[in-house]
């Protein structure tokens, strides 16, 4: 099933949609936000909330935001809203608004203050060591800092002067006051503001006190007009905080919280922190190395957006986690690229090809469809001449029994072209082969006169007329398939991730092609130009993914 066949699956995210739209819950509205940090690159898990919410939002003719939850400054940049900006638009979504939590830091503030002139926030002098300890634990409550009993004017007073800048970093936090005998601990009077002294990428040095994360986004939901708040699972013991705050706040709008299992795929990892180390300490080239889970990385491996997006369908959305299969993901692209791909002839390890009895000097020019079963997709022109270039691969002296390609004495029709025989091995001083001299059988261009059989079909380029390539040979970056579990998860990484292959030939009819175009380089795999690293006269290819799985053998 190709990608554009992908059944859209029922799940209990989009019951709950429908069951609301028939009780005309939020007046018959469904919106949707999809809200990042800028800490990082986005990795294949967030893609699978982005097609949740925009896909969500637009089959109820609803509304997606983008809103970035840009509030701790020391680990945000503008690159990386920058980055999540293209990730989002690449995989064929538009936002109905584009937002920022900084769009509503006075907001947060104000509402900070009517919580604690209601006596539900007070400001402490705890510090972090302390409210660690006095956190509790599972089965011990809490115990209440000293501080909890402050009084309405004080902490409006000292929360007031937190803003003003005339506390130290961590000096003090705002709390929300809750319960500290909660089971639930994230309901033991969290912090929802703490002074920092960072530089804002859009707020300058305004402000030098932040809210907390689960402190914002509900009151952005709630002042976006959200209606299904949708995340992964690890908020569903977060949600009574969203409600909590809405509730205290009396917030016209109330979003409803739903949380989903995370994308768990095997031989990657999605940690934003496990990211950042591969990057800087330099396993990769850079968050877009086709071998990162970054929505970058994919894109410059040439993977479809179409293939994300069906992927992140065929998985489905269910309440508990488990882990995805490799194969599954790179099934969804090898599904999308054999029907959209256009063929191509490159040859990795050239050897060679002499053909003695065709004219010196002489060029023939074939029109080879670059679809086998899409006329559509049209043709394009590759020359034969005297020498051309095969694979090293597609020779061998001493084959095996069921080998089906070049060997001495023996024939081999050349993809579009003429069938040859080898009548000469040529080889170095070394004994290696360095060359073949083969003739040609005129009457079988394109075609097997009758009562003439040839089982192997290899592929060429005319060494003349080949362009010089460099040939990326991307694999699994982890050969283990949870490497999040190993006590260093750099252990896991595969030491034949990457084969670079730099004198390789591929056909003349790629020298105009595009980063955006990908190609079946026939019986080799699905590759696309790198975008960064080629130039005029050395084009590089990097493989998105094998014609079949090589793991699972």
């Amino acid at each position: 099933m190709s990608s554009n066949e992908s059944i859209v699956q029922s799940n209990f995210i989009r019951h709950i949609i429908a069951e609301d739209l028939a009780a005309n819950k939020n007046q018959g509205k469904v919106a949707t936000r999809f809200p990042p940090e800028p800490n990082g690159y986005l990795h294949i898990g967030h893609a699978k909330s982005i097609c949740q919410n925009f896909t969500l939002a637009a089959e109820n003719s609803g509304t997606c935001n983008l809103r970035f939850d840009d509030t701790n400054p020391e680990k945000e940049s503008v690159e990386y809203m920058e980055s999540i900006e293209r990730d989002v638009a690449w995989l064929g979504f538009s936002w109905a608004g584009k937002y920022h939590a900084s769009d509503y830091f006075e907001q947060l503030y104000q509402y900070a203050v009517q919580l604690i002139r209601q006596g539900d926030a007070y400001v402490d002098s705890s510090t972090a060591e302390q409210m660690r300890s006095d956190r509790g634990t599972l089965t011990e409550p809490g115990k209440a800092s000293a501080d909890r009993s402050r009084s309405i004017e004080d902490n409006l007073d000292l929360f007031q002067r937190m803003r003003a800048g005339e506390f130290a970093d961590g000096q003090y936090v705002l709390r929300a006051k809750i319960d500290m005998a909660s089971p639930n601990i994230n309901l033991r009077d969290p912090t929802i503001y703490r002074i920092r002294r960072v530089h804002h990428h859009r707020t300058g040095d305004a402000w030098c006190i932040y809210p907390m994360y689960d402190y914002t986004h509900c009151i952005s939901d709630a002042l976006e007009g959200i209606t299904h708040s949708i995340c992964t699972l690890e908020f569903e013991d977060h949600r009574p905080l969203y409600d909590w705050v809405l509730d205290k706040l009396q917030t016209p709008c109330h979003p409803q919280q739903i949380e989903f299992a995370r994308l768990q795929l095997e031989y990657t990892i999605v940690s934003k922190r496990k990211l950042l180390q591969l990057v800087t300490e330099k396993h990769v080239n850079g968050w877009d190395d086709p071998r990162m889970p970054t929505i970058s990385g994919l894109r410059r491996a040439g993977v479809p957006p179409e293939a994300i997006r069906d992927f992140c369908e065929r998985i489905g959305v269910t309440k508990k986690n488990s882990w995805i299969e490799m194969t599954v993901l790179e099934n969804c692209i090898r599904e999308d690229l054999n029907e959209s791909a256009s063929r191509a002839m490159a040859v990795l390890r050239p050897l060679r090809v002499v053909i003695e009895n065709w004219e010196d000097g002489k060029t023939e020019t074939y029109q080879i469809a670059n679809h086998p079963q899409k006329p559509e997709m049209g043709s394009r022109s590759v020359p034969f001449s005297k020498v051309i270039l095969i694979e090293q691969d597609d020779f061998m002296e001493n084959p095996p029994k069921d080998f089906k390609r070049l060997v001495p004495g023996g024939e081999v029709r050349l993809r579009g072209s003429y069938v040859i025989k080898c009548e000469q091995v040529v080889k170095d001083a070394a004994g290696q082969v360095i060359e073949l001299r083969c003739s040609y059988d005129p009457a079988t261009l394109g075609k097997n006169p009758e009562g003439r059989k040839v089982k192997g079909v290899i592929h060429w380029v005319s060494e003349q007329h080949a362009l010089p390539a460099e040939l990326r040979l991307y694999d699994r970056l982890f050969s283990h398939p949870n490497p999040d579990t190993l006590d260093n998860f750099l252990d896991a990484i595969n030491p034949h991730s990457l084969e670079i292959l730099q004198n390789c030939r591929v056909e003349a009819s790629l020298a105009e092609t595009t980063a955006d175009i990908r190609y079946q380089f026939e019986r080799t795999g699905y590759f696309c130009l790198d975008a960064v690293d080629s130039q005029a006269g050395k084009l590089v290819f990097n493989r998105t993914v094998t014609l079949r799985d090589s793991w699972g053998k």
